[in-house]
């Protein structure tokens, strides 16, 4: 069996995980991961078997269709055609991370596998990062490092003993204004959901919850009109458009218009000339 990446997130150095959207030539393969292994079929229906801790499993993959396989649990898959997959991988760590933001033991949490699950909410967060590898325009690593914590945590919820409280308030005042403070300093730069977890001296897990609780909307929604507001800012200059976008931390100039007209109604050049007018 060959494989060909079709795309990948290793160069986009999202923390504690990864995700690759992968074609497989017709055949026999065993693997083993370091990390957790969650796959998604996308190809045209095709009969699959599976082999996985001592169960094996043999049906019509149709897209959507899920396998869980735990760290270092050998797996063994046959197909009688060419599969395009995504392949996404979470890290013992995030996992780890995760599992203490839920009020779990990390030492005590076993994800099981899943030789074939339908599962919504895995599938939608699958179909979001398929897009957000494939496009010409990609949310960042903020976004991408969002979806992987949400996969860690729904793989605890639906796959492991669940137990713990549910979090009440926010961040504390002095927690969220390092925050915020660090966001604006860095603007420019790939934010990292990690990195501003660590800022606020929580875990990933907490950090979004309690963000969200403080501010009202997501984080990655919040450094988006964090870059929008600077990028309106720095349209008083002359400094061309391109650039303008490179310095609040977009793509591109027609990733920074598409997020200026959606969170404020008007596109970059009729702002610049609303304000010198």
């Amino acid at each position: 069996m060959s494989f060909q990446i079709y795309k990948t997130s290793l160069d986009r150095h999202w923390k504690g995980f990864e995700a690759t959207i992968y074609q497989a030539s017709a055949g026999f393969d065993e693997q083993s991961f370091s990390e957790h292994n969650v796959s998604m079929y996308l190809g045209r229906p095709l009969l699959v078997t599976t082999r996985c801790d001592g169960a094996t499993s043999r049906r019509l993959q149709v897209p959507g269709d899920v396998k869980i396989v735990p760290a270092g649990l050998p797996r063994v898959w046959e197909t009688e055609g060419a599969t395009t997959k995504l392949s996404m991988f979470v890290g013992p760590a995030l996992v780890c991370s995760a599992a203490t933001a839920m009020g779990l033991n990390p030492d005590r949490v076993s994800i099981q596998s899943q030789l074939h699950v339908n599962d919504p909410q895995i599938e939608h967060i699958g179909w979001a990062l398929k897009a957000e590898l494939e496009s010409f325009e990609p949310f960042g690593r903020l976004y991408g490092e969002s979806l992987g914590l949400a996969l860690a945590s729904h793989l605890l919820r639906r796959y492991a003993p669940v137990a713990g409280n549910r979090l009440k308030g926010g961040l504390s005042r002095r927690r969220l204004s390092r925050v915020t403070e660090y966001v604006r300093e860095n603007i420019g730069g790939d934010l990292s959901l990690l990195d501003l977890a660590d800022v606020a001296g929580v875990s990933p897990s907490h950090f979004k919850t309690l963000f969200k609780q403080s501010v009202g909307i997501p984080v990655h929604q919040y450094v988006v009109r964090t870059r929008v507001e600077h990028a309106a800012a720095l349209l008083r200059g002359d400094r061309p458009l391109a650039d303008v976008a490179l310095q609040a931390g977009f793509a591109n100039q027609s990733h920074m218009a598409r997020c200026m007209r959606r969170i404020m109604g008007i596109s970059p050049g009729r702002l610049r000339c609303a304000l010198s007018s």
